[in-house]
């Protein structure tokens, strides 16, 4: 999540807000990766289709896994939404 996100930097997590409504785009969330469901991963919401799949990107591209590569998530893999990030 270069550059908003540094190694070292910690997020603060509401792990209710996608219970309460669904995900808005530009929000950034913490998702367990499809295919390794240990690893935790924060990316920015692109989008929410009617179906309640979400496409995941992060903000470096060049150097990011995210929904370009194992598609749209479900709001049910969603963990919460990042509120405050600590330097």
């Amino acid at each position: 999540m270069l550059p908003l996100l540094l190694p070292g930097d910690e997020v603060l997590v509401d792990p209710r807000a996608y219970r309460r409504r669904l995900p808005r785009p530009g929000e950034i969330a913490i998702a367990s990766h499809p295919a390794r469901p240990a690893l935790r991963m924060v990316k920015r919401v692109a989008a929410v289709s009617d179906d309640r799949y979400c496409v995941l990107l992060g903000d470096n591209p060049a150097q990011s896994t995210d929904s370009r590569s194992f598609g749209a998530v479900s709001v049910d893999a969603l963990l919460g939404r990042a509120t405050s990030v600590f330097k």
